[in-house]
């Protein structure tokens, strides 16, 4: 009796720890359904017109006084700068012998328009967040993980860039691979080039691989930057197709700054050119070659900083305000243009991860096989587009992605090429 007692005690217990276990784990996607929803209601804001896109984005059209940006506290009385105060630099390129083609398709304008006062953003969905390592992580690149000492010394990169025999203020992370052309001074109030726009390989779930711009300013590692380029990200976008980014960090990516319109910050005034969208046609080897034409500017009176897509006329998109920094409303004093391999699986023991970066082929195999940037430039306070006076190759694993800038003849500009497979014969 006194057994079967203590079993029926028994499973009354296991079936009331079964039910509190049932009614936590209820109650716990509860909670994570209400802050999906918070969060989604942060990141999109209410449309005047939403737009169905045929490659399957959403484009929602957002008064302009209403977009995310006005969150970030340092702009809640922010005044939008409408287009710069000065005239953005213009050059106007010799492309006789060049049979390349800008690509810039914002296909969503096929399927309408976003009415005046509106800007288009890129819809945030519920199952971007979830692929996401957390909510707060969302649209961010990782944090940049020191080298083994836990000092990010130029002798940890491999190939590290130098300017008059003096090694250049790059840090290495164990986090990141990057193949890049680099040039430092002192007033750096813009930067531009064509990017050469391909479709490489993204290996693992969280890895990411882009061809981009840097801007930076700051002291040691704790520098901020402001970028731009393409980039094939699966975890943020859902895809594998290359798509156009702007980026803003104020700490080196350890709290601040986000991918596109992800976060408060960016700035959009363009109606008609939304970040984030997917690159169409894209380069193949050996056959046509798109560029993605980007500058960025300071504009000398307001201390924003202006993204310009290059492209016919020129695009302006929008603004990072200066009011995001703390040392670039003043300049910059580094400019890197190249590539760059987010992986856990860089810098390790064996496997290297098989995330390729520009076209996946090395740049010795030059025009039409590896990625490249052309007609580099740079601004400084003459407000003048110029080359760079010096400039140096830097790459962190040059064995799995590297940088070359060849000059093809004589009273030639050089072009930059960069790039690599990833894991290979020599990269484990």
């Amino acid at each position: 009796m006194e057994k079967r007692v203590s079993m029926v005690l028994f499973l009354l217990l296991m079936a009331v720890s079964v039910l509190s276990d049932v009614a936590d784990g209820k109650a716990k996607d509860r909670a994570t359904l209400s802050g999906l929803d918070r969060k989604l209601k942060l990141l999109n804001k209410p449309a005047v017109k939403s737009i169905k896109s045929e490659d399957g984005d959403i484009i929602d059209c957002v008064d302009i006084n209403k977009q995310p940006a006005f969150d970030h506290p340092a702009l809640r009385n922010h005044k939008i700068q409408m287009r710069p105060s000065f005239d953005l630099p213009t050059e106007k390129l010799d492309t006789r012998n060049e049979s390349s083609q800008p690509v810039i398709q914002q296909t969503w304008q096929k399927s309408g328009s976003c009415p005046e006062g509106t800007v288009p953003i890129r819809r945030i969905r519920k199952q971007d967040l979830l692929r996401a390592a957390s909510l707060e992580q969302f649209g961010t690149k990782p944090s940049n993980i020191p080298s083994a000492t836990n000092k990010t010394d130029i002798k940890n990169i491999i190939s590290p860039p130098s300017i008059n025999n003096t090694k250049l203020n790059v840090f290495s992370m164990i986090n990141r691979s990057s193949a890049i052309l680099v040039t430092e001074g002192q007033y750096y109030s813009g930067a531009q080039g064509d990017i050469n726009v391909w479709n490489p390989t993204v290996d693992l779930p969280d890895d990411y691989t882009t061809a981009q711009i840097w801007l930076k300013a700051g002291t040691g590692e704790i520098y901020e930057s402001v970028e731009a380029g393409w980039v094939v990200n699966p975890k943020l976008y859902g895809d594998r197709g290359s798509r156009i980014f702007a980026y803003w960090t104020k700490d080196a990516y350890k709290t601040t700054g986000c991918f596109d319109i992800t976060c408060p910050g960016f700035v959009q005034t363009n109606p008609k050119f939304a970040l984030g969208i997917r690159l169409d046609p894209v380069s193949s080897s050996g056959g046509p070659q798109y560029f993605l034409p980007i500058g960025i500017y300071m504009d000398p009176n307001t201390g924003n900083w202006w993204l310009k897509i290059l492209q016919n006329s020129g695009v302006v998109v929008g603004y990072w305000p200066k009011e995001l920094f703390a040392y670039l409303w003043r300049s910059a004093s580094l400019v890197e243009w190249g590539g760059e391999v987010y992986s856990q699986n860089v810098k390790k023991h064996p496997p290297h991860t098989k995330t390729q970066m520009g076209s996946g082929s090395f740049p010795q195999t030059l025009k039409g096989y590896a990625a490249r940037i052309k007609n580099v430039r740079i601004m400084d306070t003459t407000l003048k587009l110029k080359y760079p006076e010096w400039v140096d190759t830097g790459s962190d694993e040059q064995d799995c992605y590297s940088a070359l800038n060849d000059v093809p003849g004589n009273n030639v500009e050089p072009v930059f090429y960069f790039g690599g497979p990833g894991q290979g014969p020599q990269c484990n």
